[in-house]
């Protein structure tokens, strides 16, 4: 019998592979993009979200190449402009010409990047958490990056990424290591930011000249006492971008949208309803 998993859902043919997506609800699209962290998938990374959106908007939520299910191509190279493109062969597949987004962190990168890049297949979007400018990368961010499997070091990173660590249990701890260590998942995720892992901020960052023109609608979420990614990166994104507000929580790492669920949909539900 085949392998039944929350996390494996869709499969849709993306330039040479396969992307495992999510696709659920009705009315108007988001696209929701997922972070960077070891063992993350569009799944773990926003399925708290999905019972509380799926009445008001159709969701996408793609695993990104080298993350959750999509199909790790042996010699692939991770980088913004490969990841771009399977987002926009992802979108084509779909036949979908515009759509809002969502980004989370690396996710946010992507969204600066596709809003830059591609300005015409983006509505309004979210960026969360967000990479996609220049700043010198945090003692959290390296070790997500440097994660080695094991349960201790996947309980270190999660605790890093969380500010109420109530949250960090030890089936969350598993799930994610046990994820983590499947064929091919490591081997993708430590070859994307090797040392010095400041490349890979950099690598992530869009020239300012570029962000400052971005003329879409843009809400930027960002928990304040995130040791992950910098409180500060999302005030440089609120001044370059013109049509753009900032919303942060008290009391929250780098997980809104799983720290302040209830909160973070009621957020994304006003600003695309608006």
């Amino acid at each position: 019998m085949a392998e039944q998993r929350p996390e494996i859902a869709n499969t849709i043919k993306t330039g040479d592979f396969n992307t495992n997506y999510h696709d659920l609800g009705q009315g108007d699209l988001i696209t929701f993009i997922h972070g960077s962290g070891p063992g993350v998938s569009a799944w773990a990374n926003w399925r708290l979200l999905f019972p509380l959106l799926k009445d008001d908007f159709r969701i996408l939520a793609p695993d990104m190449a080298g993350f959750g299910y999509t199909d790790r191509v042996p010699g692939a190279k991770y980088n913004m402009n490969n990841w771009l493109k399977q987002m926009i062969d992802f979108l084509d597949a779909l036949k979908i010409e515009k759509t809002n987004v969502v980004g989370n962190s690396f996710g946010g990168a992507m969204a600066i990047a596709m809003a830059v890049r591609h300005p015409d297949r983006v509505n309004k979007m979210v960026l969360m958490g967000s990479m996609g400018v220049s700043f010198p990368i945090t003692h959290g961010l390296n070790k997500g990056w440097g994660y080695e499997p094991s349960m201790d070091a996947m309980r270190e990173i999660l605790e890093l990424f969380a500010y109420n660590h109530s949250i960090i249990n030890e089936d969350l701890i598993k799930t994610r290591y046990e994820t983590s260590i499947r064929p091919g998942f490591q081997e993708s995720f430590g070859s994307m930011f090797p040392a010095p892992r400041q490349d890979g901020v950099q690598m992530m960052a869009a020239d300012e000249i570029y962000i400052k023109d971005i003329p879409h609608k843009t809400l930027i979420i960002h928990g304040r006492e995130d040791r992950v990614i910098p409180v500060d990166n999302s005030m440089k994104i609120f001044n370059l971008i013109k049509n753009a507000e900032l919303h942060v929580f008290g009391c929250c790492g780098h997980w809104t949208q799983i720290e302040h669920t209830q909160a973070f949909a009621e957020q994304l539900r006003i600003f695309f309803k608006r």
